[in-house]
């Protein structure tokens, strides 16, 4: 799958008239593609369609219409886009309040590295986590990050022919499970792959 390019995005004005649906389509997409893990953490799977929005979103807050300053954004979110072989996602851990917050994100030092996914038959795949830049410290990790899961021709196989998926976290701190995934999430992942 191929990242989005300068075409596929609405320019300013456009995107000004057409913004309150796109959006109110783009929320029912990302719904339909959100995990909880547990009552903390969640998994939103990004697409083409989750991008564009964030991509238009910068564009309309920061005014950009260069067509430099366009393709810069684009060189940030593309590589969020799955690829036909494998998963990517944003892992966010939301507490309400903050110094519970504060706690957490101490305690959970490694999360990102300890969530999984697993295609039924297959062993769990691990992500590799905030390729941009470094999210954690020895002392507290980050509310956000960046996780990209690889899958073998034979898992995306296995998938587009029904197999069932789960995901889940194994930290000493945090535990959670989904298996298998809801039905609407499992179609939306599946879509996302190409088989070879």
């Amino acid at each position: 799958m191929s990242g989005l390019t300068q075409q596929d995005l609405f320019s300013l004005e456009e995107y000004a008239r057409v913004r309150p649906s796109f959006r109110a389509k783009v929320m029912t997409h990302k719904r339909q593609r959100r995990l909880a893990l547990g009552a903390h953490v969640s998994l939103c799977f990004e697409d083409a369609l989750t991008m564009q929005y964030q991509v238009q979103e910068m564009l309309r807050l920061e005014r950009i219409f260069e067509p430099e300053l366009i393709q810069d954004e684009l060189d940030v979110y593309n590589p969020l886009i799955p690829s036909g072989h494998n998963w990517k996602a944003t892992l966010m851990i939301e507490y309400d309040d903050i110094d519970a917050r504060r706690a957490a994100l101490a305690r959970l030092v490694g999360i990102e590295q300890v969530v999984w996914l697993q295609v039924a038959g297959f062993d769990r795949v691990e992500p590799i986590a905030n390729e941009d830049l470094q999210r954690s410290t020895p002392d507290k990790t980050s509310a956000v990050h960046f996780l990209r899961f690889e899958l073998s021709p034979a898992m995306v196989a296995a998938a587009k022919h029904g197999a069932a998926l789960a995901a889940g976290i194994d930290h000493p701190h945090y535990q959670a499970e989904c298996d298998p995934l809801p039905a609407v999430l499992r179609a939306a992942l599946v879509a996302d792959l190409s088989e070879a």
